[in-house]
């Protein structure tokens, strides 16, 4: 009797590539693989690659290289490498690394179980990078990381050409999904437990352009919000370039729409942002920062910068930090510039000394840590009601304490072990009836720099479906599908090495 060959999905980079990933689970487990169990080494390693950070190749060849005695202990283990690194590198991985059984791109990841099975066959590398789409990754399989939160690809390829982003060359053009299918997805999921979802683009807020629709993006928010079920919507990445006040409208008027945004700024210098082919320049940024405050006074923002793009000035990163103290991020993705070959700003004049660069990131970050802490202590005393989430406290076994996120996306840290109100005939399935999916209501004790603290006792608590979705899949004992290799910031989680481009 043959024992099935067990898989591990090891994802770098945004949140493109975890979709991918829970795709490429899903596809394996169809063909008969399972999860290698935490601590063993699997049979198939799957590497989903990222190629917007400079130290991407160096991950990947370094892991590679370690495994490379591995595999020739172990007869028949195999290794594939895909995503956008593949998509770029597809001529160098098996010559760097001819150890790689399987090299495919970001255009046909549901080809994996088959190139696997022909690499095993005929014992042969197989490299098979397509140019275009061949399926809407979002109609594959799939094995989700979360029973109670899920991702939703909106459009897949980006439009723009910004001067530092490769994604466009690897993921093409964009593409969009029909509102019918991604509505109809929604609607399964929902069936199936989830509770919270983020709808996924290159730049989200542009989804439509490809049947002719402006508004097609708004009109998708305030259709999910007549989703029975549904109770939380995000959304990521919006390119401000393209955010139009409709979106706006429809965020502050459809209930399950989060008041949470994360739009990136890339700089706050007009010549920066022209130099980096941004659309758009710092007032127009800080206008819609406005309007959507005026619209949801309480709504958190999220972004990202870039210190030490090609000819910044001390003058172009003040302005940066101008936009910082005035936009009151409650967070932010920080990056040094990373010249990345094949993109026009690697070859600009006037590349930034890597000690200015390292000088002014430290700026960036200190101001923001300290704008993020006054945020977070603004909301000290404020009663919030959190989805309960898994995993994310990462002292949550040694405190007795519970994390969940809050309707703008901060994350809090909870009193798990004292809860006033639970409803009757709940099962002690989780610490003290409270689990991963549920909703509780508290009072926020103390805001941190990076999360909030609600150490009194938990005032309500709302037992859900995806509560019930997060205990049926808790009782099998099948391991997790998907082993992300950065650390996860929300649920489902962004990666703070690449966000998806906006």
């Amino acid at each position: 009797m043959s024992t099935a060959r067990t898989y591990e999905v090891r994802t770098y980079g945004c949140q493109m590539n975890v979709h991918d990933s829970e795709r490429l689970g899903g596809l394996l487990e169809e063909a008969g693989y399972v999860a290698a169990p935490e601590g063993e080494q699997a049979d198939v390693v799957v590497f989903n690659t990222c190629a917007v950070r400079e130290n991407a190749d160096n991950k990947l060849y370094g892991n590679l290289g370690h495994l490379a005695p591995i595999k020739a202990k172990r007869p028949g283990m195999q290794i594939a490498v895909g995503g956008c690194l593949a998509q770029k590198d597809r001529a160098t991985i098996t010559s760097k690394a001819p150890w790689v059984d399987v090299v495919f791109g970001t255009h046909n990841i549901g080809s994996l179980p088959v190139l696997l099975e022909r690499a095993r066959v005929q014992e042969e590398a197989q490299v098979e990078i397509l140019e275009s789409l061949e399926v809407f990754p979002s109609t594959l399989p799939t094995k989700r990381e979360s029973a109670y939160a899920a991702w939703v690809s909106v459009s897949v390829g980006c439009n723009n050409t910004c001067t530092f982003c490769i994604v466009p060359s690897l993921r093409g053009k964009e593409k969009d999904r029909r509102p019918g299918e991604i509505l109809a997805e929604i609607e399964a999921l929902v069936a199936e437990g989830v509770s919270e979802i983020t709808l996924l683009g290159q730049n989200v807020n542009s989804y439509g352009v490809e049947f002719g629709d402006r508004q097609a993006f708004s009109k998708l928010l305030r259709a999910c919000g007549e989703i029975d079920g549904l109770e939380r919507v995000r959304f990521t990445s919006p390119h401000p370039a393209e955010f139009t006040d409709d979106v706006i409208a429809a965020m502050a008027e459809t209930p399950n729409v989060m008041p949470s945004l994360h739009m990136p700024l890339q700089s706050g210098s007009d010549r920066v942002l022209k130099a980096m082919r941004r659309s758009y320049r710092q007032s127009k940024f800080l206008g819609i920062i406005d309007r959507v405050r005026a619209a949801m006074p309480d709504a958190a923002i999220t972004t990202d910068i870039i210190v030490g793009f090609p000819g910044e000035t001390e003058e172009d990163f003040q302005a940066t930090l101008d936009v910082v103290r005035a936009a009151r991020f409650s967070g932010a993705f920080t990056f040094q510039y990373s010249k990345r070959p094949g993109t026009p700003a690697a070859v600009l004049d006037d590349q930034v000394p890597p000690e200015v660069v390292k000088d002014r990131y430290q700026r960036l970050v200190d101001l923001q840590n300290q704008v993020s802490w006054d945020e977070n202590r603004a909301q000290e005393g404020r009663v919030l009601e959190l989805l309960v989430s898994e995993g994310e406290g990462r002292k949550d076994a040694g405190t007795g304490r519970m994390s969940g996120r809050a309707p703008d996306n901060r994350l809090v840290h909870f009193n798990a072990g004292g809860v006033s109100r639970l409803g009757a005939g709940a099962p002690r399935t989780s610490t003290n009836g409270v689990r991963p999916g549920d909703m509780v209501t508290v009072r926020i004790t103390r805001g941190a720099p990076h999360y909030l603290e609600a150490d009194g006792d938990v005032l309500d608590v709302r037992r859900t479906r995806s509560g019930d979705a997060w205990e049926r899949r808790t009782a099998e004992p099948t391991p997790s599908a998907v082993g992300l290799g950065m650390p996860a910031v929300g649920v489902p989680a962004p990666l703070p090495d690449a966000p998806v481009c906006g």
